[in-house]
């Protein structure tokens, strides 16, 4: 499941890539487009500079915009440094130590199926793509 922190963090990006030809955009008219609370805002928008997915100038005309073209970015890049991996099992994440069980279980080609068709979904997606409607 997608947590609040996820969905937010995509509509930051959508925003800011809806306003990339505005240069720096303050995070308080973002706020208020998006209907967010300014103060998880930071909380999230400082996760995304520490990924590299935006830059912020402090100041007057200071904000934040994206460092990347819209089209550069997955959906999928952008969730997993919000929520973490979004392997569907713990034994499929990216760091799990190797599974006793995996030669095994019966339903572990289930979950790596389900895994590869949403890291497709979700990486298949660009931010460009979500603002076209």
């Amino acid at each position: 499941m997608i947590s609040t922190k996820g969905r937010y963090a995509l509509r930051v990006m959508i925003d800011l890539a809806e306003h990339k030809d505005d240069g720096y955009i303050p995070l308080k008219d973002v706020a208020e487009r998006e209907q967010i609370s300014k103060k998880y805002l930071e909380i999230i928008v400082k996760d995304l500079v520490k990924g590299n997915l935006v830059t912020g100038v402090s100041g007057k005309g200071g904000g934040y915009k994206l460092c990347r073209a819209p089209e550069e970015y997955s959906v999928g890049e952008i969730l997993e440094l919000t929520e973490g991996s979004l392997a569907t099992v713990a034994c499929l994440a990216c760091d799990a130590e190797p599974c006793e069980r995996a030669s095994a279980c019966k339903t572990l080609p289930l979950w790596s199926e389900y895994d590869q068709m949403t890291h497709d979904f979700f990486y298949g997606r660009r931010l460009s793509d979500l603002t076209k409607n």
